[in-house]
């Protein structure tokens, strides 16, 4: 259980950042009435006081001067447009957080017997899929642990690794290799706890045969075995090292957490010795098999890009739908010039390759830890009787607490918000899921499959790749096939947050992108389900929009209040008291997620240097529905354990707050205070904003990089042959043959061109021509030299007959 890694060190922890690691806990706490009721009239006063400005402030504004300017005009409508778009995102906030609270008020957690005895009587298979890009081999270890001990009857995890299968870099090689042996060493740790819990469970169903009842001795035996569980993992934990507060969380919430539940089963069965009692032959039997289930995960690794025959899109999209069509199916290896291809086996035919295939699916991003009940919490929910069309449930991701940099925290903390946010969707039927973690009913994936052949192979999409926020339009495109989605009301998952600048301009960038591409599909839901007689109820409809669309409209109106000087009739304190409950529903909730009322302004300036971010991920959207080009995922570039940023989104910061400090002293001379506060405001908050999350050393070196970056070329990587982990020799393709000492004296690959017939691709057939030419000439150039050589001899001999 060696836990040497790869992985960076700790960072070093920031003034402002937080100490306590402690998580929430898993069950929201029920909500008190007065909180409910004070909710409701939140959204109330947001409602009455937009229409107050709507009627009192722009309506008598047109009604005592009149169109007095076509300038005044202008202004009053685009005004109005901005207000009341961004006073609908805050109702919608208030909305979804009013169904959460109602949620958490009416949720009743299934106890434990329960749920063992649900799945001791029958249970479908589930196949964990974990996808993973140039992940730190230690991140990738800690989600394969996560998964790999829930208490799951039948479970199966699969890392997906995406990185290039034979890099020519030393480093990353050795990255790669130590990340595809991660899960053989779980499953060898895993083999020892496994077949103790084996053999006490065929040991307690041997003394059954022979007595009827529950001995003593029976119930030591497994307390016993329950203790010596919890003392592995509790070994285990030992041995992990904690460099940053992720590493404590898995220590102390995956695996401490764990043993401690085992002792205090082991408790309860001594405590039932102790007054000469014992559970039922029926609640051992499913103790013995809890045992077994926590440690008998299979494991495996899967490279698409090994295979010639799967896609190889840079997207997480296609990782995922690669290994998902395969699931179910047997295949015969086949080598050709292009690498291995996977053939379907008849069935009279002997596969190298089988893949199982499984009733549920869970998708887990390689950075993120789930708390042992996940699994059997979520499919229990699944299969109860109200729930058959329920095609995925999760729990929002909630972050990591003791965050060492200050925008850590406060990335947190808006993911924090994000968790009750869609806890509050789920109330109104409009559930989004979200990719860092699902469980998916494999069926709901066949009924949304699309399949075409591309270069002869079949491609199967169950997951669209459109766009770089697959899990929305999955979620739309289950809608129309009369799917629902649901988030479990509790907090069983959790996923890192970007720890600095250049990694969350990646992430938001990705998540700004996107929504605009899905919204003529949702109409056509909107539509499709009305005909079927089941129209889309008008919280969905708004949700739904609100979350796809509202970074845009958001990004555009801040920018229309922060640069253009809007005429200070139109200003109103109505205006705030529309926008007031907004901010202190966030406060409420911050403070109810351990942070502090305070951070509403710390985030408000968070939001503000993130402008330009959103806005070039609205933009690319705008490109991509013109281009009709996928986007793919953005990686983030490292300098020395940072994410270096883009050289626009580190001026631009600055720009905003330049820009709004000369607002303020034209609108304080020109006496437009409502103005004047706003570009104050502004300014302080996006310099805090700069300060305390980007810095301004940082600052100084991305802009020396963006400066700089165009002086540098990218070495381009030596080009390895695609089949050399199958173990097969296969001659180099017309491309790579091409200035090769080592096969210029061959005339024609022979098998790239038996596999590929004549190339149509000029590009091909051009480099195809340009070895033949050099071969050409260097016959006519060996002719040319023999003939000198001869010519040389016979005068020479002349000269000696003379």
């Amino acid at each position: 259980m060696s836990t040497k890694s790869l992985a960076s060190p700790a960072r070093k922890r920031q003034l402002g950042a937080e100490r306590n690691t402690e998580p929430l806990s898993t069950v929201h706490a029920i909500p008190s009435d007065a909180k409910i009721t004070w909710g409701r009239l939140a959204i109330v006063i947001t409602v009455a006081a937009w229409i107050t400005y709507v009627v009192y402030t722009v309506v008598r504004q047109f009604l005592n001067n009149g169109t007095e300017s076509f300038r005044f005009t202008t202004e009053a409508i685009s005004y109005l447009v901005v207000v009341t778009f961004l006073t609908f995102s805050a109702l919608m906030y208030l909305v979804a957080r009013q169904g959460a609270l109602q949620r958490f008020r009416d949720h009743v957690r299934v106890p434990r017997a329960e749920l063992d005895k649900h799945f001791s009587a029958a249970h479908q298979d589930m196949t964990v899929l974990v996808p993973s890009y140039s992940e730190e081999p230690a991140v990738v270890r800690k989600t394969l642990w996560s998964a790999a001990l829930q208490e799951y009857p039948s479970l199966r995890v699969v890392l997906l690794l995406d990185d290039p299968p034979f890099p020519s870099d030393p480093a990353v090689a050795a990255r790669l290799e130590t990340s595809r042996r991660i899960a053989s060493g779980i499953a060898d740790d895993l083999r020892a706890p496994r077949e103790r819990a084996v053999d006490a469970l065929l040991s307690f169903e041997g003394e059954q045969l022979l007595h009827d009842a529950v001995l003593p001795s029976d119930v030591r035996r497994l307390a016993h075995a329950y203790l010596d569980a919890a003392d592995w993992l509790q070994a285990m934990a030992d041995e992990e090292d904690r460099t940053d507060h992720v590493d404590t969380f898995f220590v102390e919430q995956v695996l401490g957490a764990l043993a401690d539940d085992l002792r205090v089963t082991a408790d309860a069965l001594e405590g039932a010795l102790a007054v000469d009692e014992s559970p039922s032959a029926e609640r051992m039997l499913e103790l013995h098999r809890r045992l077994v289930w926590i440690f008998s995960a299979e494991l495996e690794t899967f490279e698409r890009k090994k295979f010639a025959s799967l896609s190889h899109e840079a997207n997480k999209a296609m990782n995922l739908n690669s290994y998902i069509g395969l699931m179910g199916g047997r295949f015969r290896r086949e080598q050709s010039p292009d690498g291995v291809i996977l053939r379907p086996a008849g069935l009279d035919e002997k596969a190298d390759y089988e893949v199982p295939d499984a009733g549920y699916l869970l998708t887990l991003d390689a950075d993120s830890l789930l708390l042992r009940e996940y699994c059997l919490r979520l499919v229990y929910f699944l299969e109860q009787p109200d729930n058959e069309r329920v095609a995925v449930t999760q729990t929002p991701y909630s972050s990591f607490r003791g965050a060492p940099t200050r925008i850590e925290r406060l990335a947190g903390a808006t993911t924090d918000l994000q968790h009750i946010q869609h806890q509050g969707m789920t109330h109104y039927g409009a559930t989004f899921w979200v990719g860092a973690n699902a469980v998916i009913r494999k069926p709901a994936l066949e009924d949304i499959v699309e399949v075409e052949t591309v270069g002869g192979f079949e491609v199967r999409r169950y997951v669209q790749d459109r766009t770089v926020i697959e899990d929305t339009e999955s979620s739309v495109d289950l809608g129309l096939h009369g799917w629902t989605l649901v988030n479990y009301p509790e907090r069983l998952s959790y996923s890192a947050t970007p720890p600095d600048f250049g990694s969350l301009i990646v992430q938001r960038r990705r998540w700004a992108n996107g929504g605009l591409l899905i919204l003529p599909k949702f109409w056509r839901q909107i539509r499709a389900r009305k005909r079927a007689g089941h129209p889309v109820g008008l919280g969905e409809i708004m949700l739904r929009i609100n979350y796809m669309a509202s970074i845009t409209w958001a990004s555009f109106g801040l920018v229309f209040l922060l640069a253009y000087p809007y005429d200070s009739r139109l200003l109103s304190p109505v205006v705030l008291l529309a926008a007031l409950p907004y901010f202190i529903a966030m406060g409420s909730d911050l403070r109810y997620s351990g942070y502090k009322f305070t951070d509403i302004f710390r985030i408000y300036g968070f939001n503000l240097i993130l402008l330009p971010v959103n806005l070039a991920g609205v933009f690319k959207s705008l490109e991509q529905a013109i281009s009709s080009k996928k986007i793919p995922f953005a990686r983030t570039p490292k300098v020395r354990n940072r994410t270096a940023a883009p050289l626009l989104y580190v001026v631009a910061p600055y720009a905003i707050v330049v820009f709004s400090v000369l607002t303020f002293w034209r609108d304080f001379g020109a006496q437009n205070w409502g103005n004047a506060a706003f570009a104050a405001l502004n300014a302080s908050l996006a310099s805090w904003a700069i300060l305390a999350n980007i810095g301004i050393g940082p600052s100084l070196v991305d802009v020396w990089l963006g400066l700089t970056k165009w002086l540098y070329v990218d070495r381009k990587p030596v080009a390895a042959a695609a089949t050399v982990a199958a173990g097969v020799d296969v001659a180099p393709t017309a491309d790579q043959a091409v200035g090769d000492p080592a096969v210029e004296d061959e005339s024609v690959d022979w098998r790239s061109v038996l596999y590929h017939g004549n190339p149509a691709d000029p590009e091909i057939a051009r480099s195809s021509t340009t070895r033949r030419r050099a071969s050409g000439v260097r016959e006519r150039g060996r002719g040319r030299r023999e003939h000198s050589t001869r010519r040389r001899e016979s005068v020479g001999a002349e000269r000696s007959a003379a």
